[in-house]
């Protein structure tokens, strides 16, 4: 048992790290959109849901589980943009 949990350790620890250039993503994203209203984008949150799911499939893991899991970190992904956006333009506004 203790071999297995130092596995899913490791392989948290490696999902953090992805997680971490996702976010990454989003900080640029954030940077590149000229409007706030723009970082909701609910056409784009379905897809990457999608695509979540069929990887899912794919793999032969459980679907379901992989779609809640993506629609936690896509809603959590859209409200770091938000504060990265505002973060940004914020300090754009306070410059002028």
């Amino acid at each position: 048992m203790a071999e297995v949990r130092e596995g899913v350790d490791a392989v948290d620890r490696e999902i953090v790290a992805l997680l971490k250039r996702r976010f990454g993503y989003m900080d640029a994203a954030a940077r590149i959109k000229p409007e706030r209203g723009q970082v909701r984008d609910e056409a784009r949150k379905a897809e990457v849901i999608a695509n979540a799911r069929a990887e899912a499939r794919r793999h032969g893991i459980p679907e379901s589980v992989i779609a809640d899991v993506w629609e936690a970190l896509v809603e959590g992904s859209i409200a770091h943009e938000f504060d990265e956006y505002d973060r940004l333009n914020d300090g754009l506004k306070a410059a002028e």
